[in-house]
């Protein structure tokens, strides 16, 4: 079955896509970082040493949007910082697409991957090597940003998913190579380190400014709502993604490959399966804030500024998902003009949340 012939499935999403008051601010600044780091090109003519990205397909990604519809309630300083995460998590992701997959170097990716670990230290005021591409330039420049004062917690956290996202890519690469489908079970754990969806909390915890209550931030229940934040993201993605994925990258990391293996099923009839798999992780996430929290919060004693605080920390994670599948479904990265997938959306200012997200406490 050819991709054009396979039916992409609307995946649910039921709180409201909404747009950071900064976008166009964002959105005038957007090209900037990109050529300071190199990842930009100033033309669309080949070059033996061209960068990662044209100046058309870079705007194809629209990731000024990504970061607007996913951190509705940011700062612009948030924002911006954000969105140059972002691009930079891209940029490894195409760097190494075209780099490493398209031509098999596995070699090579595990040699790249090694040095780009030396720009993830664990300390503060780490010396760091000297750049030589533009995805270690990023991150060299992203390592001197991304931990003020209220989110210097997070260092050792943020680094190691990021580690785990960059070795993920040494996996999928060996994987592809042998043409080795992972695991259902196996998958699943695996895609939160391959979509980066460890580093997902700091985002929302930087644009909240909240933070989930250390009384409860390890308990079951948290740890449980964390899971169904991330899978959400990487999954759905898989679906999104499909075409670029299996159809021009010939990965065979894809959900949707994965259970078309592991069940014995269609293409098509596997879509439909990921996104059943997909919706049911997000009615997880909803049943959890809902049935599962208050009584946890109840029972930990939190006091009134951490239960706002948690709240405010649940409508940013909500936010980030709505501002998620708004980009699947209407970026070109994922959805050309012809595509199903393709919607027009209008998010409104960032006002009020869909309470949906907050639990009664």
């Amino acid at each position: 079955m050819t991709a054009q012939a396979i039916k992409l499935p609307i995946l649910r999403m039921p709180y409201p896509v909404r747009v950071n008051p900064y976008l166009p601010a964002l959105h005038k600044e957007t090209e900037t970082w990109a050529r300071e780091m190199g990842m930009l090109d100033s033309d669309e003519a080949p070059a033996a040493h061209r960068a990662i990205w044209t100046l058309s397909q870079f705007h194809a990604m629209a990731v000024d949007q990504l970061t607007a519809w996913a951190l509705p309630e940011a700062s612009l300083a948030d924002l911006r910082l954000n969105h140059r995460f972002n691009l930079w998590a891209l940029a490894w992701d195409d760097y190494f697409a075209s780099t490493f997959k398209q031509t098999g170097d596995l070699a090579g990716a595990q040699a790249f991957t090694a040095r780009l670990h030396a720009f993830l230290p664990t300390e503060p005021g780490a010396r760091l090597p000297e750049p030589t591409n533009a995805v270690e330039r990023g991150m060299a420049d992203l390592q001197q940003r991304l931990f003020p004062p209220r989110l210097a917690h997070w260092r050792q956290r943020l680094n190691r998913a990021l580690a785990r996202y960059i070795d993920a890519g040494v996996q999928e690469l060996a994987n592809s190579r042998t043409g080795r489908v992972p695991d259902l079970i196996e998958y699943a754990q695996f895609r939160r380190e391959s979509f980066a969806a460890y580093t997902a909390p700091y985002s929302v915890e930087l644009s909240t400014g909240a933070r989930i209550p250390e009384q409860i931030r390890h308990s079951r229940t948290v740890r449980a709502v964390l899971d169904a934040f991330m899978d959400y993201m990487g999954l759905a993605n898989d679906i999104a993604s499909y075409q670029r994925e299996v159809h021009e990258e010939h990965d065979v990391n894809n959900l949707v490959i994965v259970l078309r293996t592991s069940l014995g099923i269609s293409v098509q009839e596997a879509m439909h399966t990921a996104a059943d798999l997909v919706t049911a992780r997000l009615r997880h996430f909803e049943h959890l804030t809902q049935s599962e929290l208050p009584p946890l919060v109840q029972r930990a004693g939190l006091a009134h500024g951490e239960r706002i605080e948690l709240e405010a920390w649940l409508r940013g994670a909500c936010s980030f998902l709505s501002g998620l599948h708004a980009w699947y479904s209407g970026a070109p990265r994922y959805a050309p003009a012809d595509s199903p997938l393709r919607e027009q959306r209008t998010p409104t200012a960032a006002v009020h949340a869909d309470e949906r997200c907050v639990p009664a406490s």
